[in-house]
């Protein structure tokens, strides 16, 4: 039921045009999630796409798709230097098909928009939500998964944690993540002034 009646908001906005969806995402329909491993931008992400009834992209899932590859062999085989390059790649690709006017919610990589090239492509197609997540709920989610690279050293994941903030600081909105529920934080989503 709450589904539907943001389903319904949304349509309202959007028939209502100016008065609805910010310019910005109307001339770029790109909402780009960001922020560190295990915050959830996947799985936010396609709930987020699926109530707007637009397209989405993981983009890591885009670079192992045209590398043919996983991250983790990219990142153990040629270095992170050769896996950022493929993601500034696979970025430009979506972003071209965003500048087209294709809709997309595309959540990020946890460094992808650390770079300078990427958060200007991203921020200039679209808009950039953070989902801020906690160390602790970050840690408690990807502490199974193997197939992280830069989560395999507990001091190094809270090193590059702290590092990363303020990078993520610069989105155009922030989410404080406050637990699991990936409706409830694309219901946050739905609240900012965007639509």
């Amino acid at each position: 039921m709450e589904r539907k009646k943001r389903q319904q908001a949304w349509l309202h906005a959007t028939i209502m045009g100016a008065s609805g969806m910010i310019l910005k995402l109307k001339r770029t329909p790109g909402i780009y999630l960001v922020g560190f491993m295990g915050s959830g931008k996947s799985t936010v992400g396609r709930a987020l796409a699926d109530d707007l009834g637009w397209t989405f992209h993981d983009l890591d899932e885009e670079i192992e798709r045209r590398e043919g590859t996983t991250i983790s062999e990219i990142f153990d085989t040629h270095g992170e230097a050769t896996f950022r390059q493929a993601e500034t790649a696979a970025l430009r690709e979506l972003v071209r098909s965003v500048e087209g006017g294709r809709p997309q919610v595309i959540s990020l990589g946890g460094g992808a928009f650390l770079s300078d090239e990427n958060r200007e492509l991203v921020s200039n197609n679209g808009v950039t939500v953070w989902l801020d997540c906690s160390l602790h709920t970050v840690e408690r989610r990807i502490a199974s998964f193997a197939h992280r690279p830069l989560a395999r050293d507990p001091a190094r994941l809270k090193e590059l944690f702290e590092a990363r903030r303020p990078g993520y600081g610069l989105a155009d909105y922030r989410i404080e993540i406050e637990d699991d529920d990936a409706l409830a934080t694309v219901a946050r989503i739905l609240a900012l002034p965007l639509f």
